[in-house]
């Protein structure tokens, strides 16, 4: 007998009180990360692809796809380290593959892309100064990189507030 797969409890990391800027903005950015794992603990990957907030169709397992993307964009695509990487799950025909594919995702791979593509984002930049700047591909604007880790947090804290109501929604587990 199988038992079906649930995301691990993960021990999140404790954001800095006092730090230097760039330990400051990597560790709030880290704790984001594990939150929004966090949030997913303890769920079957069925829950996890739970749309739990009509009529939206937004899941747990969505958030994490959606990040990964993200995570893949900002610090890959966008810093040039790897500008020709293609999504991980949207296509120009479907831009919302990320969210709109779970019902027949396979939610153990998608967190470990997560989590792979969360490392390769610290590889890509470990070492770049904050005020390296980096110009759109598409639209030619700058931004260094002291903007790509605020816009990540805010990316973060504002899906994590997401995560917050699906997971009540889901089991009734509020906080953390």
């Amino acid at each position: 007998m199988t038992t079906e797969w649930t995301a691990p409890t993960i021990q999140r990391a404790t954001e800095p009180y006092v730090a230097p800027e760039r330990e400051m903005l990597e560790g709030w950015l880290d704790w984001h990360r594990h939150t929004l794992l966090t949030k997913c603990a303890g769920l079957t990957a069925a829950q996890l692809k739970s749309a739990s907030v009509e009529p939206s169709n937004l899941t747990l397992l969505g958030l994490v796809r959606h990040m990964a993307e993200v995570e893949r964009w900002w610090f890959r695509v966008f810093t040039g380290v790897a500008p020709d990487l293609d999504d991980i799950y949207c296509t120009p025909e479907q831009r919302d593959g990320d969210f709109e594919n779970v019902a027949e995702a396979d939610a153990e791979r998608d967190f470990a892309t997560f989590i792979a593509e969360t490392e390769q984002a610290r590889a890509a930049v470990k070492g770049v100064p904050l005020d390296h700047i980096y110009r759109h591909p598409t639209n030619g604007t700058e931004k260094n990189l002291r903007w790509i880790y605020v816009h990540m947090i805010e990316e973060y804290a504002r899906h994590n507030g997401h995560a917050d109501l699906l997971r009540e929604r889901i089991d009734g587990v509020t906080g953390g």
